[in-house]
């Protein structure tokens, strides 16, 4: 097995680095002028037509590497694939710099980034050099310097589309090529932010330098110009207006305050993709059709997953404003800690779908699945709203989980948690699982300091749900925790009413139609994924090859006669919608028929679940002192916590006195200025003991 993965590894950075090289040497002149010749004879066929060398030198090797990703993931070793991963990330995953609007930038990410950039540069200096020195188009007999003002607008344009042959990959969730170099989309969603400010910055350049220029020449009514045989400029046009709207909503801003204007208006990015591509045209979008065609494979397959309505077991509502909802999974769904789940409530809103960190571990709850909400948006306030009502069924459904494909934490020899507010739940998840853990006598524990800042004393409640309600002494034996808890804005512990200090617990009634979680293609879910890029992209090139031969090749070779340049790249994104959907239709309903019996076992399951009345009772930090804690889990929590009141922690002094362990292991979740600040102080050299790591979902 081990061969097997380093003969698919090797093979993968074999394609990459031919990958690589092709797009460093396409903006030379040598390529254009010696290799697309000779290229063109055995690649441009009848039935490919001039798409062939892009669709052969840069679609089919990424396709390839997509399909060996999974394999590859398929048939890895967990603890050994994690402990080098972890490696790798020990050496490359130093923080280099913390700065806005970057923020925290490691030292592979300023590699890979300065790398990118000048490959950005590379092309473009490539690109002006054959229009300023070798051959510059002139059409319209302008002045030279107007010429060449109308080159660099093409060339700044064909930069930009660079960015798009990777623009997709970070934003599709169930990526397999993301975790070979240990990323996750949710981790990755910054190298999407800035890849589209890359490239809109350079087709806004593009606009307005033709706008420029045709206004020059007294051809301004170019911009709306449709030409059956050439680019049309109209459609690029609408791309750009399109595309400067999204661009625009994407701001933090919007983001983050006006946060329904950006999902909505980021729903155009079909028709943004439909308009680019017709305007680049068909050869042109074989360059940047692999990151694509993954995308809306992965969109597709979440589509089909989310049709199912999801099994809600109950809510918890804590005194924090804060809601645990727990759901039924299939024992056979696996997930690491800091997973996250996208959830959907048609009752809120029909096009919504919002990601949530999952708390509960798939080793420790095999049959659950929790996650938390925090009350502070108008999407989740009205949830809040809908649970604490008295309705005793809601309708759910779910797309994931998603998160790291290996996650081991039990390398160091400590480990220090951060968290602000409800930036600790993600740790909820990671010290069940070191509960699981510590179940393995010969398994090395790491000690756990927590330290966590809230705003108020009733926030502390979310320190209730760190271990499972029905957990006993023995399972915690082993964890050595100690929390320090920070409540910033009260200089003493308040006084608790009755109707604050209840936490309340809703079971809901089994629907019909309820299923359990599950993977999207069930058991050996890497496996299938393969068979649907591979079956798909095979189908695909079937298709276009016919198309070409016997549709498109015949207009193209009668006398005077052009087949239409828009229509070669509708035909393109048609086919491959078809195939993508045709493909994981069939996968899909292939292993929904094997798993059958095993969803009538699930169905009878979830019908059988006793229905309870709604409970209320105190949380840990809202009792009396005079009455006892009967609870493990709660007199766990107390026993280990100590709370400070009205002063932050002081994360510099937490992070050096951890000085004396050999390794320690930091992670951070919460506001950006805490993530910044543990950044630039295990970046600052003072402790080399310290093995940063951030998680965030602030995008």
């Amino acid at each position: 097995m081990g061969n097997t993965r380093s003969l698919l590894k090797m093979v993968m950075v074999v394609l990459f680095l031919g990958w690589i090289f092709v797009w460093i040497m396409i903006s030379t002149n040598l390529y254009k002028s010696k290799w697309t010749p000779e290229l063109a004879k055995y690649l441009n066929t009848t039935y490919f037509g001039p798409q062939g060398i892009n669709l052969v030198l840069l679609t089919v090797p990424m396709m390839f590497i997509a399909v060996l990703s999974c394999v590859y993931l398929h048939v890895q070793k967990k603890p050994t694939q994690t402990q080098r991963e972890w490696k790798v990330k020990g050496k490359m995953g130093r923080v280099m710099m913390v700065m806005n609007p970057l923020g925290i930038v490691t030292f592979t990410e300023l590699t890979f980034s300065l790398l990118f950039v000048a490959l950005l540069f590379w092309a473009l200096y490539n690109y002006l050099y054959i229009s300023y020195h070798i051959k510059l188009h002139n059409h319209d007999n302008a002045k030279i310097w107007q010429a060449k003002l109308r080159a660099f607008g093409l060339r700044i344009g064909y930069v930009g589309h660079y960015c798009w042959a990777f623009l997709f990959f970070p934003v599709t969730r169930a990526s397999t090529i993301l975790p070979l170099i240990g990323l996750t989309s949710e981790s990755s969603i910054k190298y999407h932010i800035w890849l589209g400010h890359i490239s809109n910055f350079c087709f806004l350049l593009h606009t307005v330098v033709f706008l420029i220029y045709w206004a020059m020449v007294n051809k301004l009514m170019e911009t709306f110009a449709w030409n059956p045989t050439y680019v049309p400029n109209l459609a690029g046009a609408i791309a750009i207006v399109i595309g400067i709207a999204m661009w625009v909503t994407s701001l933090p801003f919007f983001r983050r305050k006006k946060f329904e204007i950006f999902f909505y208006t980021h729903q155009l990015y079909g028709l943004y993709i439909i308009f680019y591509v017709m305007h680049v045209g068909d050869s042109w979008f074989c360059m940047i059709l692999p990151n694509i065609f993954l995308f809306f494979i992965d969109r597709y397959l979440r589509f089909l997953q989310s049709t199912k309505r999801s099994r809600l077991v109950s809510a918890r509502i804590l005194p924090s404003d804060n809601l645990e909802l727990t759901f039924s999974k299939t024992p056979g769904l696996h997930y690491n800690p800091t997973s996250i789940l996208f959830l959907h409530v048609p009752s809120i809103s029909k096009l919504q779908w919002h990601p949530f960190t999952i708390t509960s571990s798939s080793n420790l709850e095999k049959d659950t699945l929790s996650i938390v909400i925090r009350r502070q948006g108008s999407w989740s306030q009205k949830l809040y709203t809908h649970i604490s009502s008295s309705i005793d069924s809601l309708e759910v459904s779910t797309e994931g989980p998603y998160g790291p494909n290996s996650f081991d934490i039990s390398r160091h020899d400590s480990l220090i948690l951060v968290g602000g507010g409800s930036g600790m739940t993600p740790f909820i998840s990671v010290i069940r699982e070191l509960i699981f853990q510590s179940q393995n006598q010969s398994t090395k524990l790491p000690d756990v300091l927590l330290v966590c800042a809230f705003k108020h004393y009733h926030d502390l409640a979310l320190l209730d749900l760190i271990f499972p309600s029905d957990i006993s002494v023995s399972d915690i034996s082993r964890l050595n925790i100690r929390i320090e808890a920070y409540v910033t804005r009260e200089n003493e512990k308040p006084e608790i009413t009755d109707d604050r200090r209840l936490l309340q617990t809703k079971w809901f009634k089994p629907h019909p139609l309820d299923s359990h979680i599950s993977p999207v293609l069930g058991p050996n879910n890497f496996l299938w994924l393969g068979v649907v890029i591979l079956s798909s992209f095979i189908m695909f090139l079937l298709l276009i090859a016919i198309v070409t031969r016997y549709y498109v090749f015949p207009v193209d070779h009668k006398k005077g006669k052009t087949y239409n340049f828009s229509y070669r790249a509708l035909w393109d994104m048609f086919l491959g919608c078809v195939c993508i959907f045709i493909s994981s239709s069939i996968v899909f309903l292939w292993r929904k028929k094997q798993n059958r019996e095993g969803d009538k076992e699930s169905k009878k399951q979830v019908q059988s679940v006793e229905f309870q009345t709604p409970t209320s009772s105190p949380g840990s930090w809202f009792r009396s002192h005079e009455r006892e804690l009967e609870s493990v889990p709660y007199q766990s929590i107390v026993q280990a916590t100590s709370v400070h009141f009205g002063s932050k922690p002081n994360l510099k002094k937490i992070l050096f006195e951890a000085e004396g362990s050999e390794d320690v292991g930091v992670m951070v979740c919460g506001p950006r200025k805490m993530r910044h600040e543990v950044a630039r102080i295990c970046s600052s050299g003072l402790a080399k003991n310290l093995h940063f790591e951030a998680i965030s979902f602030n995008w």
